[in-house]
């Protein structure tokens, strides 16, 4: 997205090759940056420069990507007088985003869609827009980058507070890029400054903590593992499940700690050990809400209870990810209580082979994968698993080259 809207040429080194990126690709080359084919190796984006993102002759998709859709509502609804419509697959159509539209209508923003703006397919007619100051009700980094991202082409300061700090990582990239940007991490507070152009960068992406995640947890839980994994982000606003991990007695060693690209980055090695069981809440929640799933999975196999709470925005995710998580679980033998937001779990009962679904949601197949290692007596079979590539393209190669 940045490279699309900087001058000059970003070069991108590292990319994931999900279906995300993918999406956010095909829907900014309809508006007129050129982006070649995606490879893990080398992205090159000649942008067009800020404000000159040209009116698409088709509706964008953004696939199954809540981000890319969120995200660019901010940018698309400071492109004076042009208009767009955007939407995405079945879950993406199902998904909350009035949270996000309502702060860009607040700065002026001409939204309208199903559900009066909440549900996509959306259209946006570009608009000249004002500053605001959001206290966001929660902490939630798309919120807060798409209101940032609009405010790129807004005069004065947009702000936004959060009753805790989410991930920052668009913090970080827009100040790279050349955007006026200031933290005030006490207070939870962004500011940006609009009116300054981005330039093109050069950006290597660093190995993403929430797809470390699940080898973290297998290496913790299938006996006598060891376990490197290379170049992970360690950004401190996501290294929640390490905190938690560790908590629950696992063996993680940080090795080769270094910045990449404004981001930090280490080794990270882990090895089978005894957990036992936590609990997960409050201000710790925002900076691991995508590992809670397999994280639920290490509950399985810790001694003791487990409980994860306010985490009721599992429920508006690709799927119902506590209920989804649940009934997994318990067809593999857990015991698990669910509740509105979160769920209890007693450790140490050993799970048994079963079917399951992961409700064409990647968190919960890769999740319920993970459990499958250590589920006894027959195999686990997970229904539409192939939306794992949706995040994680080589998920199941590199678990089968693990277990062999």
């Amino acid at each position: 997205m940045l490279g699309s809207l900087a001058e000059g040429e970003t070069i991108v080194r590292g990319l994931l090759l999900g279906e995300d990126p993918r999406s956010t690709a095909h829907c900014f080359s309809a508006m007129g940056a050129e982006i070649s084919p995606l490879n893990s190796e080398l992205v090159k984006i000649k942008g067009i420069g800020l404000g000159n993102l040209q009116e698409p002759s088709h509706v964008l998709d953004a696939g199954n990507s809540g981000t890319t859709l969120r995200l660019m509502l901010g940018i698309l609804a400071s492109h004076t007088g042009r208009f767009f419509a955007i939407t995405g697959d079945e879950s993406l159509r199902a998904r909350p985003m009035m949270r996000v539209v309502e702060p860009l209508r607040r700065m002026g923003a001409s939204i309208w869609g199903r559900e009066n703006g909440a549900k996509a397919p959306l259209a946006v007619l570009g608009q000249k827009l004002h500053p605001i100051h959001y206290l966001s009700p929660v902490a939630s980094a798309q919120v807060k980058s798409a209101i940032l991202l609009a405010g790129l082409l807004t005069n004065g300061e947009t702000i936004v507070t959060e009753p805790e700090q989410s991930r920052d990582h668009s913090e970080r990239m827009l100040r790279a890029f050349g955007a006026n940007v200031a933290v005030d991490r006490d207070s939870h507070t962004v500011v940006l400054t609009g009116g300054n152009r981005l330039q093109g960068q050069e950006v290597i992406v660093p190995g993403d903590i929430s797809s470390a995640a699940f080898w973290l947890v297998a290496g913790s839980i299938v006996p006598d593992s060891e376990i490197v994994i290379e170049n992970v982000g360690i950004n401190p606003t996501r290294t929640g499940v390490l905190e938690v991990l560790a908590a629950m007695g696992a063996d993680l060693t940080q090795e080769n700690p270094r910045e990449i690209t404004g981001e930090p980055v280490a080794d990270i090695r882990v090895r089978s050990a005894a957990l036992k069981g936590c609990e997960i809440g409050g201000a710790i929640i925002p900076r691991l809400i995508d590992e809670i799933p397999v994280l639920a999975v290490a509950a399985t196999c810790a001694s003791g209870r487990t409980v994860i709470r306010d985490a009721a925005e599992l429920r508006v995710k690709e799927s119902d990810r506590i209920a989804a998580m649940a009934e997994g679980l318990r067809a593999l033998g857990a015991e698990v209580i669910e509740h509105p937001d979160g769920m209890e779990i007693f450790g140490g009962k050993p799970l048994l082979g079963a079917d399951v679904d992961s409700y064409n949601d990647h968190r919960i197949a890769m999740s319920l994968a993970i459990a499958g290692l250590v589920a006894q007596k027959q195999p686990t079979t997970i229904d539409r698993a192939g939306c794992v590539t949706i995040s994680y393209p080589s998920f199941i190669p590199t678990l089968q080259l693990l277990y062999e």
